[in-house]
């Protein structure tokens, strides 16, 4: 009797479907990994871009202020002593910070030459981030699988938070050593300022006062004490959650290895609790004093 080959034709279909699903598995994947690269390239490109703006910014402001210091130094000494000469040393410092600003602009303008301007950079890491979010959301994870690569994200919140409460004590100490020696500078250059006329005592006074006077604004108004203070809290917390659920401790102590998705579960809640907090915090030392103040403030420095 003749076969009939029709006898194992759901079988052949089944096969066929399955090899056509892998090789779009694949071939989506191979997309994923590409789209990957290609955001990861635009944030370096991104971060390098930037990061020569602000160099060539600052180079931009030394020389001018170099300048203008040369000029201003060098008329006051003119119009005081009638002997520009006076100001010799101080010509001689803003020349070479000048020149270094020059060289720095000159370096800045070749080293970003193959790199994209600020704006392309930016809407070019908009779009692959765009791209990326998409072929996440075709991905559609399940969501014990959500919880574990939010599990996994949380650590780089955790380094960000840290990195800007490194920089904002920074700067705060910065302004803090900033107002702390020029108050004592003041002190001592009026101790020494006897005349009335325009000497480079009285020049040098007003200087230091206005620099006191601006980083006391700065300080008072961006808060960048409080804001560190927060942040560390926070980065604390969140590494305390991050620590308790993988050693299985504290509130996560009741959870077995059978409750691992009620225990990611749980420290997805209680980490969100926390970014929210910070958020909350925020907002509230961006507003003013008079309107709101945080839920709890940082302990005396």
């Amino acid at each position: 009797m003749t076969r009939d080959f029709d006898d194992d034709a759901p079988r052949r279909m089944r096969d066929a479907d399955d090899l056509v699903n892998a090789r779009q598995r694949d071939a989506d994947e191979r997309i994923y990994v590409v789209t990957t690269n290609l955001v990861i390239d635009a944030q370096e490109k991104l971060a390098r871009r930037r990061r020569l703006n602000r160099i060539w910014r600052a180079g931009w402001a030394v020389g001018w202020l170099s300048l203008l210091t040369a000029v201003i130094g060098t008329g006051i000494a003119w119009f005081t002593t009638g002997d520009p000469a006076r100001f010799v040393l101080g010509d001689l410092i803003c020349g070479s910070l000048l020149l270094m600003s020059l060289l720095a602009l000159v370096g800045v303008y070749f080293a970003g030459r193959g790199l994209p301007t600020l704006q392309r950079a930016e809407a070019t890491l908009a779009s692959a981030q765009e791209s990326l979010w998409q072929q996440k959301v075709d991905r559609r994870p399940d969501i014990p699988e959500r919880r574990h690569l939010y599990r996994e994200e949380v650590f780089a919140a955790i380094e960000q938070y840290q990195a800007d409460s490194r920089k904002y004590r920074r700067i705060h100490n910065s302004l803090q050593s900033l107002i702390m020696i020029g108050s004592a500078s003041t002190t001592t250059i009026a101790a020494l300022d006897t005349g009335k006329e325009l000497t480079w005592q009285s020049v040098t006074l007003t200087v230091i006062s206005f620099a006191i006077t601006v980083a006391a604004m700065f300080t008072g108004y961006y808060k960048f004490r409080e804001r560190s203070y927060f942040l560390q809290q926070t980065a604390d917390a969140i590494e305390q959650e991050a620590n308790a659920v993988t050693l299985g401790i504290g509130p996560y102590s009741e959870f077995g290895d059978a409750g691992e998705v009620a225990a990611l579960k749980l420290f997805t809640q209680r980490v969100e609790d926390h970014r929210n907090e910070q958020r909350r915090r925020q907002q509230q030392l961006d507003q003013p004093a008079d309107q709101a103040t945080p839920s709890s403030q940082p302990p005396a420095a």
